[in-house]
């Protein structure tokens, strides 16, 4: 008689496996000698990597991993496999994107099957288009695995849905991180600020003081809702509801290296309804979490 685990592991067992109803399932795409998949490792929780993720992870040669890549994803790799960082960190150690680029190709012409992991998605800020450019300009075979990014995935832990009929029909994702050092130079806040009612900023944590400074200066209500999410969808989540006008501030708690995305927009009040019921990860919130009605203005919360 099959067990539960057993019939959930003939749905997919590994390269070759079989539905339940017997059919064999799809493999997917071959990982050959030569070639470079970039993929995205999604947001943090290792439970969001897709199918085809965890697989390129199994089954690379070479793996150059950023920072944002947990350990107990690496640790899926295989034993001889060698693994590299190659991350890009604002205040860290960091690796120039050419110097990355040349070792992908480097390791591809050796013969080996390389593997570009990045957390998040790699053509979401990071840096996945510039890569593909270098591998197409060198002659090297590539494939992108796309991910969960943060912008997406990681609010959603937090309770906070990108879209929603009630709060707008826009959302545009942002760096709040350019090639300078402080805010992209090419923005047109005053679109941001009074076209587009969702705003989700990428690495603006640093910047949130600018970024708030820009928004309402071009018209933005001071008071609009913003929360930010640091080391989103992982159990050590933290979450700061704010408005615009006191985030910078309430930001000062916080680790300026810790990873963040940050959502501007009245579509953030809906954490409030929502993040008290709602189970994330691998845990659900006790009874008592879920009597919770109201916050104050800024709130550090976890999950």
């Amino acid at each position: 008689m099959a067990t539960a685990s057993s019939e959930r592991r003939t749905m997919f067992d590994g390269h070759h496996g079989r539905t339940r109803l017997g059919k064999v399932a799809d493999p997917g795409p071959r990982f050959d000698p030569g070639t470079v998949w970039l993929v995205g490792a999604g947001p943090g929780d290792p439970n969001l990597l897709t199918r085809l993720a965890a697989r390129a992870i199994a089954e690379a040669d070479v793996i150059l991993h950023d920072a944002l890549v947990g350990d107990d994803l690496l640790a899926e790799a295989q034993c001889d496999a060698l693994v590299e960082y190659a991350g890009k960190r604002a205040g860290g150690a960091s690796s120039r994107q050419r110097d990355i680029s040349d070792r992908l190709v480097t390791h591809a012409r050796a013969g080996n099957r390389v593997l570009r992991l990045k957390g998040g998605d790699p053509f979401v800020f990071g840096r996945g288009g510039e890569e593909a450019e270098a591998l197409a300009s060198a002659g090297v075979p590539f494939r992108i695995v796309p991910g969960v990014t943060a912008g997406i995935g990681g609010l959603a832990y937090a309770g906070i849905p990108v879209t929603h009929r009630s709060y707008g029909s826009a959302v545009a994702f942002v760096t709040g991180h350019g090639s300078n050092g402080g805010l992209p130079e090419n923005l047109d806040w005053g679109t941001l600020a009074k076209g587009i009612p969702t705003l989700v900023f990428y690495m603006g944590l640093r910047t949130l003081a600018a970024i708030a400074e820009r928004l309402t200066a071009a018209g933005r209500d001071p008071a609009t809702p913003v929360a930010i999410v640091c080391n989103a969808s992982l159990p050590h989540q933290s979450v700061i509801v704010s408005t615009l006008a006191q985030s910078a501030e309430d930001a000062r708690r916080l680790d300026a290296r810790a990873p963040a995305v940050i959502a501007i927009g009245e579509i953030v009040r809906l954490r409030e309804a929502l993040a008290g019921w709602q189970e994330v990860g691998t845990m659900a919130l006790a009874p008592a979490d879920r009597t919770a009605t109201s916050r104050p203005e800024a709130v550090l919360a976890l999950g």
